[in-house]
């Protein structure tokens, strides 16, 4: 936004960096003139820091937005990339000889969008060759349209004068929550004392106060015309006989229909049109309230709605229809409702154990089965009880148990912690989380409270910096500002974003970090965590050289590794985390790991350490911090898995990665895209990656669970969003329980290829395959403890 000194619109424009010292201001076309003027008038401010010019004739833009946008320009870029697929990335690229700069910008409302800003002279080539792709021109009529569906505002509707000519103020407009910086960085700017009252006003209102709303008398919010009459600008609003507003844009919006309401929708040949608008209402107007438009004389029916469009479903924009109405759940009549629950509940429970677990090929990298031993120690008691527990200085770390018939579980506690130390090579575990989003969020928290440790009187400061793998280059979601991160990272002052940078990765392949990148943005940034990690693994993480950076550089660093996807690949053939330098580990204990649905927390510092008061942290954050019941049952059967794992698990990581090398190279074989490094048969893990095409992804999982066989669609690093994927991110450390072999798998991937490349059934061939496999491997045997285990039964039957 660029305000006036009372808080208005000089106009709305967008601001792009190309290159470290220039920047590139697109402004409305109608106010070029205006804007150049208000610039000029304070460029004396900045004599001899700011060369300002105006390139208008000399740079054109082009808007490509819509679903095949991003295929489009792929096929046309001779040097270059597409910018990163996230919003407002930009990229310089070559096409046809000529340079286009390109960003992830668009006023439409299409979730896949670009701006490509390119030499004037040079425009109709780039011009020529989208024509010739079958890209479909329009002008500012459509976009008009688009924008509006969007909610987004035009300068003179949204942004300006209101009818009665007074100065609409900028937070009137929805998006100057993203637009507006009040970061101390910026220091003073034109009309930051209005906006900051505006801004006071409308957090205010948001919340239901209106003391505030002399400063913010009206906001924008977008209408829903209830019948088939265009609202146009200036047409007033009513609330019964109150005048409360006006409308600032109308219009009649054509919309595509789809299938139905799921991920793998399509777009149907049909269209339907709505009127939809823009007002300019009394800010204590909320939604699903209904008002009353005055369209030429006659009053007509509408209602204030949250939004006409969404667009977190890439690759489509999808339309919010007011009165829609999701179709009811069937119901039972009250006379039979509870013995028809319960049979059901009986009926489908055993056919969906009896699908799963017998019918079906399971290669969802993040599941396992729990063998007969850890299923049964699960639902024993204590799985019905409490055991809270706390250490005491004053009793010399003594555990105190709050609850009493807890002698047993104690015990179980204290043998978990032994077998997982002896197992991940370390000094300190916590074992009483109960997934390993909480372990992270566990972490995230004992961290402020160890950033803090000097002062406890005042509010406690963020997690500076953190660096991470991005969730679309296959991190966790709870190490993302919008997963258990968020409320507990600080925000960066030059972005008003959160305080995390990730790592940068390989361009040849995305999977693996960038190491000299990854050092330059350590020396820049100074992260007070590096968390590694990922959901979709293929290599091992750089441990070793993370850990030489952090101290070449001599920074206080906590170095995390989130294996919950490979914590039962810890161990020679895969990686030894605390022997490679990482401070602390957490997972969960059902991937890889043979255990119940759990979350540990892992640490190797004596008590003499200077980090140790971490471990002290996550220690107290984990009780009374995140749990209270710890779930004793799955605690039981946990310490089953432990045994398992540091019996069995040289044989079983082994196979595991041999098996993951073979599946890859036979699905490659088949004629299928395989991701990854071909020099190590694409995978070092349990875990192996195919590219189906774009937005794929849902479309063909769910066609391999018609037949099935069970995997996961998965985002690559090139796409937009998980709705966008691509990609099927398929595991082997389950069925390799179950006794499948390299040979195994070579058949597994034929099926695969079956399905994906002729769209061939083969449900009775899977089904006659997995019933070969039913018998569970790298576990004690039902024989060997036939007496103990007779004893169980009885109880629990």
């Amino acid at each position: 936004m660029i305000p006036t000194s009372t808080g208005g619109a000089v106009d709305d424009a967008y601001l792009y960096r190309f290159s470290e010292d220039e920047y590139l201001l697109v402004v409305n076309a109608a106010n070029r003139q205006k804007d150049w003027e208000h610039f000029q008038k304070h460029l004396k401010d900045f004599t001899g820091k700011v060369e300002l010019s105006d390139r208008t004739e000399e740079i054109a833009m082009l808007s490509l937005q819509g679903p095949k946008s991003a295929d489009i320009l792929s096929s046309l870029i001779e040097k270059g990339d597409l910018p990163e697929p996230i919003r407002n990335a930009l990229s310089i690229a070559t096409i046809k000889g000529v340079e286009v700069k390109l960003a992830r910008t668009g006023y439409t409302g299409e979730p896949i969008c670009f701006e490509l800003f390119i030499n004037a002279n040079d425009a109709p080539v780039i011009w020529n060759l989208l024509i010739e792709k079958g890209v479909q021109p329009v002008g500012l009529g459509a976009r008009d349209t688009l924008r509006l569906e969007a909610g987004l505002p035009l300068y003179g509707h949204e942004l300006g004068n209101d009818p009665e000519g007074n100065e609409i103020p900028i937070f009137a407009c929805p998006l100057a929550r993203y637009a507006i910086s009040f970061s101390p960085v910026k220091g003073d700017f034109i009309g930051k004392d209005a906006l900051v009252k505006q801004h006071q006003a409308y957090k205010a209102i948001i919340k239901g106060d209106f003391s505030k709303i002399t400063d913010l008398p009206r906001r924008i919010m977008p209408l829903a015309i209830a019948s088939n009459r265009i609202a146009r600008a200036g047409d007033k609003v009513y609330l019964g006989p109150k005048h409360v507003g006006y409308i600032t844009s109308g219009t009649m919006v054509p919309y595509w229909k789809f299938t139905d309401e799921t991920i793998t929708a399509k777009i149907t040949d049909q269209h339907g049109l709505r009127p939809v608008a823009l007002a300019y209402l009394d800010s204590d107007l909320k939604e699903e309230q209904s008002v009353e438009v005055e369209i030429r004389g006659k009053r007509t029916a509408a209602m204030i709605v949250p939004y006409h469009l969404r667009s977190e479903a890439p690759p489509y924009a999808r339309p919010i229809l007011y009165d829609h109405k999701p179709q009811p759940a069937a119901t039972t009549s009250e006379k039979e409702a509870v013995s028809k629950k319960v049979l059901d509940l009986l009926e489908k429970s055993a056919r969906n154990t009896q699908w799963r677990q017998r019918e079906c090929i399971n290669l969802i990298p993040s599941e396992q089965t729990a063998s007969p031993m850890v299923r049964l120690l699960s639902i024993m008691d204590p799985a019905f009880r409490y055991a809270e527990h706390r250490r005491l200085k004053a009793l010399y770390d003594t555990d105190v148990f709050y609850y009493q018939g807890t002698d047993f579980i104690k015990e179980v506690e204290l043998l978990l912690e032994a077998e997982m130390r002896q197992y991940l090579g370390c000094s300190l575990v916590e074992t009483r989380l109960i997934s390993g989003q909480m372990a992270n969020a566990t972490v995230f928290s004992a961290m402020v409270d160890y950033i803090n440790r000097a002062d406890r009187k005042t509010e406690p400061r963020r997690i500076g910096y953190v660096m991470n793998n991005h969730i679309m280059k296959g991190g966790h979601l709870s190490s993302q500002p919008m997963g258990a991160l968020r409320d507990f990272i600080a925000y960066d002052p030059r972005t008003d974003r959160p305080a995390v940078v990730s790592f940068p990765v390989l361009k040849d392949n995305p999977y693996k970090i960038d190491l000299p990148a990854c050092k330059e943005l350590i020396a820049r940034y100074k992260p007070e965590l590096i968390i590694l990690g990922k959901s979709v693994v293929l290599h091992p993480e750089p441990v070793a050289a993370i850990r030489s950076f952090v101290e070449e550089l001599s920074l206080d660093t906590i170095i995390m590794y989130d294996m919950a996807h490979v914590l039962g690949l810890v161990g020679p053939y895969f990686q030894q985390p605390f022997k490679e330098g990482v401070d602390v580990v957490t997972g969960s204990t059902h991937k890889t790991f043979f255990g119940t649905q759990r979350g540990i927390v892992a640490a190797n510092f004596p008590e003499q350490h200077p980090r140790y008061p971490l471990w002290e942290a996550i220690r107290k954050r984990t009780f009374p911090g995140a749990v209270s019941n710890h779930h004793l049952g799955t605690m039981l059967g946990l310490l089953m898995a432990a045994y398992e794992m540091n019996y069995f698990k040289d044989e079983y990581q082994k196979n595991v990665i041999s098996n993951a090398k073979a599946f890859a190279s036979a699905l490659k074989r088949c004629g299928l895209d395989v991701a990854g490094d071909p020099d190590v048969s694409y995978t070092e893990t349990h875990q192996v990656v195919i590219n189906v095409g774009y937005s794929r992804g849902p479309e063909i999982a769910r066609k391999l669970e018609e037949n099935n066989i069970i995997v996961n669609y998965q985002a690559s690093p090139a796409e937009e969003g998980f709705t966008a994927a691509g990609s099927l991110r398929m595991g082997v450390a389950e069925m390799t329980r179950f006794g499948l072999t390299e040979k195994d798998f070579e058949t597994v991937a034929e099926l695969i290829a079956e399905v994906i490349l002729k769209d061939k059934p083969v449900k009775d061939k899977v089904k006659e395959f997995r019933s070969k496999f039913l018998e569970m491997r790298y576990c004690f045997s039902d024989e060997q403890y036939a007496q103990a285990l007779e004893k169980i039964y009885e109880l629990v039957r």
